[in-house]
């Protein structure tokens, strides 16, 4: 089968297998979109490559991480490299499509936009910490329903938004899921069904 170069050159089969882990925030193997850098965990003791290197610790998904990175590091490109969170994608890489998007202290944004020097000791959660154990967040569950994942590339950062409007209003209108995702691009057109899927979700988090 023929490489493709906008996927890092890896095949069709391979991309779309990594896709389908997008929803539930699976990580996948990462296809060079990220910087150089290491982390430090559990013990863990990598060398790091590159050139002038800082150190910072970040506060993902509830645990505190150590990484090594280059100054100019998004805080995707942190996130997709060396802490190997690939549920996060870098799409446009300059705030225009919001398929990066992650939450900082609860409150969505770009993570391509961000350096990760500047998080501070703000909280960064991303896809892979919205599940509880093995059950996902009822916006996950409702995207699957609703067929609201398509190609998958653009799901987690709807995803985040979605979860961030339901989490803060458990009755919302259309019109207030559609100002939600207003900053998304899907380029398969699965609005509807992203509406319909929040829309649903808001209502069994009502109960």
């Amino acid at each position: 089968m023929a490489k493709n170069i906008m996927t890092g050159g890896i095949t069709r089969r391979e991309f779309l297998k990594g896709t389908g882990a997008a929803i539930t925030g699976v990580a996948v193997p990462d296809i060079g979109l990220c910087t150089t850098g290491t982390v430090a965990e559990a013990g863990t003791n990598e060398t790091a490559t590159g050139t002038d290197l800082v150190t910072i610790s970040l506060n993902v998904n509830g645990l505190q991480r150590t990484v090594a990175i280059e100054p100019q590091a998004t805080v995707a490109e942190v996130l997709r490299g060396p802490l190997n969170l690939t549920g996060t994608k870098i799409g446009c890489d300059r705030g225009a499509c919001s398929a990066c998007t992650v939450w900082l202290d609860s409150v969505p944004v770009a993570s391509c936009m961000m350096l990760a020097i500047d998080v501070g000791e703000r909280k960064v959660v991303t896809i892979e910490g919205l599940a509880r154990d093995d059950e996902l967040h009822p916006v996950q569950s409702a995207f699957i329903a609703h067929d609201a994942v398509q190609c998958g590339f653009c799901t987690p950062g709807l995803v985040m938004s979605c979860v961030a409007l339901v989490e803060n209003n458990r009755n919302p209108s259309l019109e207030d899921v559609k100002s939600a995702i207003s900053g998304h691009l899907c380029r398969c057109g699965t609005y509807p069904h992203v509406f319909a899927a929040t829309l649903d979700a808001a209502k069994a988090l009502r109960g």
